[in-house]
């Protein structure tokens, strides 16, 4: 199970991506361990542009499993966010929360974003 980042699909939704980023998110999807959190699915939607990635998003909603963002995932971000402050990183509250609720499902994270391997440590 892998947790697809905002930053490694837009990776794959643009025409100028790296395509080592899309690659790595066609084989999760391909072998069905790509999944979406509430968080990255709002990022996505925030800054979709035009029809065409409106209906890949759609798309993505449709065939991807999302895990949930329950009370549990919660708490154990707020945990994370002051482990992260203490150990000197500063991180965007979206991207704890993004790997909080990774964490608590047991999966990876896909992401083209330096954050998340910054925050691994944690």
């Amino acid at each position: 199970m892998v947790v697809v980042d905002t930053s490694s699909w837009i990776e794959m939704l643009r025409e100028s991506g790296r395509g080592e980023v899309r690659e790595r998110v066609i084989g999760h999807l391909r072998n069905g361990e790509a999944r979406l959190v509430p968080m990255v699915r709002l990022e996505l939607w925030n800054g979709a542009r035009g029809a065409y990635e409106k209906k890949v998003l759609r798309e993505l909603e449709r065939t991807v499993p999302e895990l949930d963002m329950s009370a549990a995932v919660w708490d154990q971000a707020f945990d994370f966010a002051r482990r992260a402050r203490a150990a000197g990183l500063t991180a965007p509250t979206t991207d704890i929360l993004i790997a909080a609720c990774a964490r608590h499902h047991g999966a990876e994270i896909e992401a083209a974003d330096a954050h998340f391997s910054e925050l691994a440590g944690v």
